[in-house]
């Protein structure tokens, strides 16, 4: 492992926890893609609804779940905010295997700056259906929240995605956070 590259790595569950649309069921192609497709417009509803989806919680929360909760793939994405904290884009930074994804700390801070984000809501799914924060996905949040400090960015939160709920770092109070 590089010393810029902490790669994200989970043990999957031995049990069925599937998400309702995943890649694992008895689904036809042309029924995956009506479903992505319902997916994909779900999800820009909740961005151009009128209130701001960066000042609910759970927004957010509803948003990545559509965008990350079917993948059987790990996927680490990141919300580039401005000021507001209104969303400038959404990014899938990373899709890796399903117990893993290699996150580059440069490469998200890059990404911030090229965008003019003012902060950023750091996201990933858990394929495996467990709903914690491993140490991995601690000492990643550390290491951007740390970079991001140098270069007056703000993390404002992780959040880890499954498809039986959501992991919020702030509302839990992951400290690397603060």
């Amino acid at each position: 492992m590089l010393n810029n590259v902490i790669s994200i790595k989970h043990t999957p569950l031995n049990s069925n926890i599937i998400a309702p649309f995943s890649t694992n069921n008895t689904y036809s192609e042309a029924e995956k893609a009506t479903i992505n497709k319902a997916l994909d417009i779900l999800a820009s509803k909740i961005t151009q609804s009128d209130s701001n989806l960066m000042n609910s919680s759970r927004r957010v929360s509803e948003f990545l779940r559509l965008k990350l909760s079917t993948s059987d793939r790990e996927i680490f994405a990141v919300l580039f905010l401005d000021n507001q904290h209104h969303l400038i884009k959404y990014e899938e930074m990373n899709v890796g295997t399903i117990d893993s994804a290699s996150v580059y700390p440069r490469e998200v801070i890059k990404r911030a700056l090229d965008l003019g984000a003012n902060a950023m809501i750091l996201a990933h799914n858990h394929p495996s259906g467990i709903l914690q924060a491993s140490n991995g996905d601690r000492q990643i949040t550390e290491k951007i929240c740390n970079a991001a400090k140098l270069m007056d960015l703000r993390v404002i939160d992780h959040i880890i995605v499954s498809g039986i709920g959501t992991y919020s770092f702030a509302e839990r109070g992951e400290s690397s956070l603060v």
